[in-house]
């Protein structure tokens, strides 16, 4: 086939829905798999709606994915003097015609905006440009997911083209667009299938060739309601300030509508080798976000730990500069932690100051005699010059045998003199990650006869 070329036409009204990732990852892995071109265009009409804000979370949401698109981004605003002159020459050739008639709301771009309260009719001052629809019969649409799309013509109104400002409408300046940028495949939401008839009959008046279609299932949450973007889970930038990878984005996204037979997990590479639009479904996929945190938690533990430990950095707080705590309790922490965030909330108590601040429930776990407990075996590691992980649990089960006492008993109260709170790390876990000199330090801390200050160690 000739090298196809596909566009990503995001509107910047909003963040970038996961729908629309979607979207964007379909469309450059399937110009990519066939050496073709992945274009990018912004249609940023609705000037009312549109922000610069939007379109640097869009554009960010892309980046983060990596998402590269070729060329510069096509901004549809520069463009409309195009569009108007398109117009007029539909308006010569006979299948457009001036109407005085008020005119409704122009179609949505492909990204909606922000709102879900449908826009106010336009009371114009002044007539609209119209195409003239066919009367009677249907257009056809050789859709490549959903099949053979039969569409009355009925449906395909004498739709506006020209406001009454002036204005070219989304349905016109899309397909202009899609016609100059060379556009030979669009991959969009099956929301958009209507649109498609009113664009094919749009293309033959301009006696162009339309471009081949792709409508994808669109996506649901959990209980099968439509995905909007005010929906928590439905921004990429969101996922990402959530603690998920990209990697593990892109994954998961793959999987959403399209498969590989059973394959779960595949690389970059393997996804764009495998894509193929006749594997793509046609029923609306549903967010599971069991299936994101496993995925995520798959490429986590695969990252070495030198890329992990900067990713990890960015969900401290900034005074936790030091990583050889985390490097230390990393096999610990990755064993039961699904995100990036997981791993810094895991490991706060790491980077903790001293005095530890105590829950209530650590407060309770320190009773008199643990502490008296905990101020033994303060004295014994204080003499204990081996700070190693194995060489700790030895140290300990000693102490334990020397006092008869059962791990289970005294753990606790040590994870909460080492934390100020009941948490779930090991203890000798927490003493080799904290250090010698930290460790000695907080058990100092807690000692009958203090009083919460430190203690020369």
């Amino acid at each position: 086939m000739p090298k196809p070329v596909t566009r990503f036409a995001p509107s910047p009204t909003g963040l970038l829905h996961i729908g629309g990732a979607r979207t964007a990852l379909f469309n450059w892995a399937f110009a990519r798999r066939h050496k073709g071109r992945f274009l990018l265009r912004i249609e940023d009409t609705d000037r009312a709606r549109a922000s610069s804000d939007a379109l640097h979370s869009i554009l960010e949401g892309l980046r983060w994915l990596e998402l590269d698109w070729d060329g510069e981004p096509v901004h549809q605003s520069a463009r409309a003097e195009r569009h108007r002159a398109a117009a007029h020459d539909l308006l010569a050739a006979g299948r457009a015609f001036w109407c005085d008639a008020p005119a409704k709301q122009d179609a949505a771009p492909e990204q909606p905006a922000a709102s879900d309260k449908p826009a106010a009719a336009v009371q114009p001052s002044a007539p609209v440009l119209r195409f003239r629809a066919p009367r009677g019969g249907q257009t056809i649409v050789q859709d490549r997911v959903q099949g053979r799309v039969e569409i009355a013509h009925e449906q395909v109104d004498d739709f506006v083209l020209l406001r009454a400002d002036g204005s070219p409408t989304y349905m016109l300046s899309c397909v202009v667009d899609d016609y100059d940028m060379g556009v030979t495949h669009i991959i969009r939401g099956d929301d958009h299938l209507t649109n498609a008839a009113r664009q094919q009959e749009l293309c033959a008046a301009f006696g162009w060739q339309p471009p081949h279609y792709a409508h994808l299932p669109l996506l649901h949450d959990a209980e099968g309601r439509k995905l909007s973007k005010r929906h928590h889970a439905a921004s990429v930038l969101t996922w990402r300030a959530d603690g998920y990878l990209a990697a593990a984005v892109s994954n998961y996204l793959s999987r959403l509508g399209w498969s590989h037979g059973d394959t779960e997990i595949f690389s970059r590479r393997q996804f764009v080798r495998w894509f193929a639009l006749d594997a793509i479904g046609r029923a609306p996929a549903r967010l599971d976000m069991e299936r994101l945190n496993f995925l995520n938690a798959h490429y986590l533990r695969q990252l070495p730990l030198r890329t992990l430990l900067p990713l990890v950095a960015e969900f401290l707080p900034p005074s936790a500069k030091n990583p050889a705590p985390l490097q230390r309790a990393w096999e610990a922490l990755g064993a039961r932690c699904q995100t990036l965030h997981q791993i810094a909330e895991a490991a706060r108590p790491l980077y903790a100051a001293r005095p530890l601040p105590l829950s209530k429930e650590a407060r309770e776990l320190l009773t008199p005699e643990m502490r008296a407990h905990l101020t033994a075996l303060h004295a014994q590691l204080k003499q204990f010059k081996t700070w190693q992980e194995a060489a700790l649990h030895d140290a300990l089960r000693a102490f334990l045998q020397q006092r008869e006492l059962k791990m289970g008993r005294v753990a606790p109260a040590l994870r909460a003199a080492l934390t100020g709170e009941a948490g779930t790390l090991g203890v000798v876990t927490l003493l080799w990650a904290l250090g010698r000199t930290e460790a000695l330090a907080r058990l100092a801390d807690q000692a009958p006869q203090g009083s919460g200050a430190a203690r020369k160690t």
